[in-house]
């Protein structure tokens, strides 16, 4: 498959996900700044300034929601911020990384107890996973998370999977109907980089994106076996996504760590042999 640069220029790229109308949404984390990229490549800012963004939603309510010091719906255009879930420092919750939806729009989005973008900030207080229902409260359905990062549900719904970089782990948990989680149980653990966002395909691939020196994707099937690998010309791969009109589109995004500049972060793109799934609309009745 042929591995295409479709735009760079940016520290740390997170959070990708797809819009029809925008294209590839994506955050910059450290230099902050929510952007969209097209299909040729022209890029366009969305929102300014707001640092720390690992993940994003699209939201039902025309705007899209962010993590960072906390979860937040931000609108397009005109509007106030609306915060879903608030950090509590108290509680070693400093704030948010990676969120996915389910089919039904609830939100699940995992808290960091140090900044995920300073070594020497991190503690052993771990991270637990929140739901966001759809009427704005919140509870958490998993503990024990070392570095809170990718999320996405297998093409039934009926599975989560959830990387714990600092573990090098990808777990899996069963979904209940009202969204509390089972077990945490091992999917898959990888020895080089440390899993950081993911995505499924249609046939239940999960396919993951390995920071820290990964240099790419590693894709399982859905018994937990490898599949194959995706290279990039770069270290520090932080996650994918699927898009395009007919969902055969991989795109992987990089930071810059490893490359000798501060602007090395780019977005790459692939065609792949089956479709990704799209991350549904993000439902949570603002406040």
């Amino acid at each position: 498959m042929t591995m295409e640069k479709l735009t760079e220029g940016f520290n740390l790229i997170e959070g990708p996900v797809w819009d029809n109308k925008l294209g590839l949404v994506f955050s910059d984390a450290v230099d902050g700044g929510v952007f969209a990229v097209s299909a040729t490549g022209d890029v366009t800012a969305i929102f300014e300034h707001r640092k720390g963004i690992g993940g994003i939603a699209r939201h039902e309510q025309d705007g899209l929601v962010v993590s960072g010091r906390n979860v937040a719906f931000k609108p397009f255009g005109e509007g106030e911020t609306n915060i879903m879930l608030d950090r509590d420092v108290a509680a070693a919750v400093v704030g948010f990384n990676d969120l996915t939806t389910d089919a039904r729009g609830r939100i699940y989005a995992g808290s960091l107890s140090s900044s995920p973008l300073v070594v020497g900030e991190r503690t052993t207080a771990t991270g637990s996973l929140y739901l966001i229902d759809l009427d704005g409260t919140s509870r958490v359905v998993a503990e024990d998370i070392r570095l809170n990062n990718g999320l996405a549900f297998s093409p039934d719904g009926a599975t989560l999977y959830h990387s714990d970089s600092i573990r090098r782990a990808v777990y899996q948990y069963a979904v209940e109907d009202n969204g509390t989680l089972g077990a945490k149980r091992i999917f898959a653990k990888v020895e080089v980089g440390g899993p950081d966002g993911l995505v499924v395909s249609a046939d239940g691939r999960v396919w993951v994106a390995l920071a820290g020196g990964g240099h790419g994707v590693i894709v399982f099937n859905a018994d937990g076996s490898e599949s194959h690998f995706l290279k990039i010309p770069q270290p520090m791969c932080t996650s994918v996504c699927f898009g395009g009109d007919d969902m055969h589109t991989l795109f992987i995004v990089s930071g810059s760590e490893g490359m000798g500049t501060d602007k090395a972060g780019a977005v790459y793109r692939t065609r792949t042999d089956v479709p990704g799934l799209a991350v549904p609309l993000a439902r949570v009745a603002l406040r």
